[in-house]
């Protein structure tokens, strides 16, 4: 299991600027980060979203979502400072969409 000294700053819904026309996941900013970064996906339906971050390895090190969320834009702040230096992923499941960055 995953260790959650970890912060999810804030979550923000900007659904007026989205155009539901697929699912879509972005390369968080900025990259490389230090200690916090934005992660923006879109969703084009309503339903079930969980966004989580994994180690080199695989490992899940945080979880940043997970909950039903309505169809829009949305930005995640993460603050990775209690995490250590290296290279990390993060995957977008919702429903049958499953993205990795």
């Amino acid at each position: 299991m995953f260790d959650n000294n970890f912060t999810t700053v804030d979550i923000k819904n900007n659904a007026e600027n989205f155009s539901p026309d697929g699912f879509k996941l972005s390369q968080n900013f900025p990259n490389p980060f230090n200690p916090e970064t934005v992660i923006s996906y879109g969703l084009p339906v309503t339903g079930f979203v969980k966004l989580s971050v994994y180690d080199i390895l695989g490992n899940e090190v945080a979880e940043l979502v997970n909950e039903k969320q309505y169809a829009g834009r949305y930005e995640v702040k993460f603050d990775g400072s209690n995490i250590a230096s290296g290279v990390y992923f993060y995957k977008l499941t919702a429903g049958k969409f499953s993205e990795t960055e």
